[in-house]
């Protein structure tokens, strides 16, 4: 059932004590800066205008950051939702190593909620990042409104062939990575920044995120999920095909999916207004 080329079977934010916000922001429409997570600290992005609709927090995959949510979270912001993007650590503009599970991921992710104050923020991640979004959900639902899960699965082994690759030639594996995750119909530049992301993220984070999603699975337990849940996939995407999805759809039981036409595993970059507007009617839902 799971097998494709990568994965092998088998309140406001911004006013919390603890934020601070960089100047001079370059993007213009959005506020950077970091944030605390426990002992570590984060840096993110945010845009949208704060109201009594929840927080969208964005948790990206491996080997990127939070640049792979932009086009998004500016589409958001537009609908007027409000929304951060954060960096892992190792990952993006957050120091410190990464990690090698999903689990730590995820408590790092569950502090950044807490100290940064939001009240029961909608939580979305993004393949590696959709695994700590479950993980969180199974973890500590109380903290959450709601998950966004994006090309994900229930389980994300990952082949040797790429494990080994990140390790004995890193650039020629980055690049077979970025083919894959991209449809053919995405803008080449799409493709190039996304292959600039995992080069600046380097070999040893990749690997451990990998290893992380190799080791990763929740089969037994997603049934459990009990948070309203928006599940989304590209009908292109070769990495986490839809078939995950629908996994995940059949499993969760307050799930709602949506596939995306002509997108690949990068849907919410190759797509942006598309996965905005399912978004924004599953924030909107009563």
């Amino acid at each position: 059932m799971y097998a494709s080329p990568f994965f092998r079977k088998g309140k406001g934010v911004c006013r919390h004590p603890g934020i601070s916000i960089r100047k001079g922001n370059p993007l213009g429409w959005a506020s950077e800066g970091f944030a605390g997570a426990g002992q570590h600290r984060l840096a993110f992005v945010e845009a949208g205008p704060k109201s009594n609709r929840p927080s969208i927090v964005f948790v990206h995959g491996a080997g990127g950051d939070r640049r792979g949510w932009l086009l998004l979270l500016r589409e958001i912001s537009n609908r007027g939702l409000h929304g951060i993007a954060l960096d892992l650590p190792g990952h993006g503009q957050s120091p410190g190593p990464g990690c090698r599970s999903i689990s730590d991921y995820a408590r790092i992710a569950g502090a950044f909620i807490q100290e940064t104050g939001l009240i029961s923020p909608v939580l979305a991640g993004h393949s590696m990042g959709g695994a700590v979004a479950l993980t969180c959900g199974l973890e500590f639902p109380e903290k959450l409104g709601g998950l966004i899960l994006v090309a994900t699965g229930s389980r994300l082994r990952v082949k040797e062939s790429i494990l080994a690759g990140v390790r004995l030639d890193f650039e020629s594996t980055a690049a077979d990575i970025v083919r894959i995750a991209y449809s053919p119909k995405a803008s080449p530049g799409l493709a190039e920044e996304g292959r600039r992301q995992l080069l600046e993220c380097g070999p040893e984070v990749l690997h451990g995120d990998l290893s992380a999603c190799d080791a990763f699975s929740e089969m037994e337990r997603i049934e459990g999920i009990s948070l309203p849940s928006l599940i989304v996939c590209g009908e292109e995407d070769l990495m986490t095909p839809p078939k995950y999805s629908r996994y995940l759809a059949e499993k969760i039981p307050t799930a709602d999916l949506r596939l995306i036409p002509e997108a690949g595993h990068m849907v919410m970059a190759e797509k942006p207004r598309q996965v905005g507007e399912t978004i924004h009617g599953f924030i909107q839902a009563p």
